[in-house]
């Protein structure tokens, strides 16, 4: 609105404070339109009289005369012919207005700013981009790919609508929308003699050279927890990490260790390189959850609900556990 506050911009308005109507408004713009009082009100749906005496009364708020009424036509005063460009001017930006609220109260359509941690990125943006293709095609995703404390920060600070995560995460002002439970298998060189084992003991990575991703990384935290759970001692040492999981697997296969990989990253991460096994842990395995995260209490909130609906169906394929869908918050219908 350029310098100055609302407050300033509502003070200053009219001799005496007063603020024009948008009937007012409709009722002049129509006025300087068709230059006749019948044929004015007839394009608004508005009485005659209605319509004459919306004008005096925007006539009065503003301090000025608009019209010359006389008793064949009506003209602009020199003040009308000034201030017509400038109420519809302000219909059309009423009206531009309702219709931003139109479109923002139809589910799937404008931006929503999707956070991913980074092990779970690569591995379930394709089914993440091929729904919203296929399904909300109105909407106009964009993916921010960060560490769980820069996606959290985020979402609170408003930079980011929805999160794609492992949770729990703790927080109250943070509504998770679970999504699966995964396990994690064990990754070694391909000559090692746990590689390919169907039914590890988890006392198994208490001496493991055990690899894992920089700090940060939730992933890390995650699997130190599975080695204190399997009593491995605090200091085992960790002497070698990497930034990604790609680079974690690349150090496996030449021997500098094994590590933990959550079961969607399995394929893409094994599948090029046969100097690889996969060792998998006799039942309950380790598991990680991944959830869809909001703000409690978000407006979008049912839309998100849904959202994760349709999500959780399109991750069938997956070698993964689905969760239930949370029954609290209410959801929206689901676009064609």
């Amino acid at each position: 609105m350029g310098s100055g506050s609302v407050t300033q911009h509502i003070r200053q308005s009219g001799p005496r404070g007063k603020q024009p109507s948008l009937s007012q408004l409709r009722a002049f713009a129509a006025v300087a339109e068709h230059l006749h009082f019948r044929d004015a009100a007839a394009a608004i749906g508005m009485s005659q009289p209605a319509l004459s005496g919306a004008l005096s009364a925007l006539e009065e708020v503003l301090g000025v005369q608009l019209v010359e009424r006389t008793t064949r036509k009506v003209l602009l005063s020199p003040a009308g012919e000034r201030l017509a460009s400038r109420a519809m001017a302000v219909l059309d930006a009423v009206g531009a207005l309702v219709d931003e609220a139109e479109a923002v109260r139809a589910p799937f359509t404008g931006v929503l700013r999707l956070g991913v941690i980074p092990t779970v990125a690569p591995y379930l943006l394709p089914t993440v981009l091929r729904l919203v293709h296929e399904r909300y095609p109105e909407l106009d995703l964009q993916v921010h790919e960060e560490q769980t404390s820069s996606l959290l920060d985020g979402l609170a600070a408003g930079r980011l609508d929805l999160l794609l995560l492992a949770v729990p995460l703790g927080q109250p002002s943070v509504t998770e929308l679970p999504l699966f439970d995964e396990d994690f298998v064990l990754v070694t060189p391909d000559d090692h003699p746990l590689g390919g084992c169907r039914d590890l003991p988890r006392e198994a990575l208490r001496e493991l050279p055990l690899l894992l991703l920089d700090e940060g990384h939730c992933l890390r935290d995650q699997a130190l927890d599975i080695c204190r759970e399997a009593g491995r001692a605090d200091g085992v040492p960790v002497t070698t990490t990497a930034a990604g999981l790609s680079t974690l697997v690349q150090l496996v296969a030449g021997g500098l260790g094994v590590t933990l990989l959550p079961r969607t990253a399995v394929q893409v991460e094994t599948g090029r390189n046969d100097r690889l096994a996969t060792g998998y842990f006799a039942d309950p395995a380790p598991a990680r959850r991944i959830a869809l995260a909001m703000r409690t209490g978000a407006a979008r909130g049912g839309e998100f609900e849904t959202f994760a609906d349709a999500l959780r169906e399109s991750l069938r394929a997956l070698p993964v556990r689905l969760t239930a869908p949370s029954p609290e918050a209410p959801r929206v219908p689901r676009q064609s």
